[in-house]
Parts: C-alpha cells; structure tokens; sequence
C-alpha cells in the first residue's frame, strides 16, 4: 500500500473510519515535518502496536513563542512524503494553519503545575500550552488506539501522558527511545541548523550527560557534578545554557542531593542558532539510556 497525504480533518476522518470498518489498529505519529531516521523510527515502533499508521505534519503556530524559530524551521513536504512512503506508512496528514485554527477558534488547552513550569516551560512560555492544544486536535481527530512521541522531548511526553489521562481520552501514550547519530547527538531537525564546526561539537551534550548519568547512578552529589558539566558545555561553545537539571522521572520534581530512585538529567543550550536538547534516564544502582 503507498502513501496517501490527506490536508483536510474530513478526508483523515474518513479514511480513518474505513479502517474502523475493517476493524484495523490504527497509530498517530505526530510531527512537524523535516523528518529524519529518528522520526522514521516512530513509525517502525508505531508499526509494532497497529495495522495502519498515521503521520500528521504541522508546523503549530501556537507551540512557538515571538522571538523563536516558526518562520525559519525546515519544511520539506515532498522529502518527508517520499520518506514516509519508503517506511511503508499507510496516511500523511498535512493540514494547512487555517484548517487547525479556522476563524473564530477561541480554545485552549493547558496542563497546570509543575510539569509544565520548569525546563522547556520556564524557558518558552506558553510553549507546552501550544503542544496540548495541537495534540489534543490531532488526537481527537484520528482517534488513534495508540500515538508516538519520541524520549528525546521527554517533558512534552509526559505532559501529553498528562492531559491525556485527565481528560478522557482513550488513547495509548508510547514513548520511543531516542535516536542518536553514531558520534552520539540526539537526532533532531534543528540540528539542520548548525555549521560545520558546531555540528563537531554537538554531541558534547550527549557525552557530558553520559558522564554525569553514570557517577549520579553510583550515588555522587549532583551539585559538583552539575558544575562541572556546565563547564564543559560553556567550554564546547554553548552559550546560554537554559538549564543542567536533574529531576524525577515521573513527577519533574528537581533532585538537588543524590539520585535515590529513577531520575532524569535534561539540558537545553544554544549552540549558534540552534537551541539543543537531551535527556538521559538515571537508575540508582544502574545506568544511562
């Protein structure tokens, strides 16, 4: 079965429903375009947990803040297609800002608390606001049995695991590994955006995160190891760092002494002009991931 890319909430519907008819498991893997192997991987997974795939592709307006990169981020409609076709996914869909956002739309949807005031949310104001409002969209109108979201935007992952449960909606949340280039950085479409020699030194994030997961897993203060790591970021090129953060894995609640159960370490810094992020998983007594 090739490829078929729908633009309107109508034609996903009905294609949906005929899936519905063949009583077919459907999957969402939502994105902004500008897709690479990491993104591709998500649909392998999504694969895993249904007969049919959906791909949506938008660029939402609302996820941006005034002085960030909606104009610039890479759009790549016909690449994306061909990618997509190639992994076998059954559905694209590409709606334009007027079909998300018709006049006169006038609701929101916001995941109050700590969850959304720290890391990404404390740096981009509104940011997580725009994710709930667009996903909510895109979930209630495949109305998938299970989505997608990659590890690497693991607070985004767990505000959608959020609002989810709270509202209702009956949908499987799966978070997916993150996908690295083979020297280590995350793969992300920003990274489009760094020059030669920034691109050499990326993937310092990835090696000081390693480093610090490894000695937090052993018990080590968290307070030198943090300073240390901001060091070497700076020292890389990075500048500002947004945050070196270590928080629980479940609740986001920051860990500022040792790590007595499962944790995460996330970073956020600009390196040129791309903002960079990461995030690796600590097990008390275990390892990265």
């Amino acid at each position: 079965m090739s490829l078929t890319t729908v633009h309107t909430v109508a034609d996903l519907r009905a294609t949906v429903a005929d899936w519905r008819a063949q009583g077919l498991r459907v999957a969402l893997v939502p994105t902004m375009g500008a897709l690479h192997d990491g993104h591709i991987s998500l649909t392998h997974l999504a694969r895993e947990h249904a007969d049919r795939v959906i791909v949506s592709i938008f660029v939402n307006p609302t996820q941006f803040g005034p002085n960030e990169d909606f104009g610039a981020y890479p759009r790549t409609l016909p690449d994306d297609q061909k990618l997509l076709d190639a992994a076998g996914v059954e559905l694209c869909f590409a709606p334009s800002v007027d079909e998300m956002y018709p006049d006169g739309f006038a609701t929101k949807v916001s995941v109050d608390g700590a969850m959304t005031n720290v890391l990404c949310g404390a740096s981009r104001p509104g940011h997580f606001d725009g994710v709930a409002q667009i996903v909510t969209k895109l979930l209630l109108q495949s109305l998938p049995d299970c989505a997608i979201f990659g590890q690497k935007d693991y607070q985004q992952l767990m505000v959608i695991r959020r609002f989810a449960a709270d509202l209702n909606i009956p949908v499987d949340i799966i978070g997916a590994k993150i996908l690295r280039e083979e020297d280590g950085l995350a793969m992300s479409s920003r990274n489009r955006y760094l020059l030669p020699d920034e691109r050499a030194v990326a993937p310092t994030l990835n090696r000081v995160l390693a480093d610090i997961t490894a000695q937090a897993a052993k018990g080590a203060a968290l307070a030198p190891l943090l300073a240390k790591g901001r060091e070497d970021i700076l020292a890389a090129g990075f500048a500002p760092i947004d945050y070196l953060e270590v928080r629980d894995a479940e609740t986001l609640e920051l860990m500022n002494d040792t790590v007595k159960k499962p944790a995460r370490i996330f970073v956020a810094a600009r390196l040129g002009k791309a903002r960079l992020i990461d995030n690796h998983a600590i097990i008390p007594g275990g390892s990265a991931a």
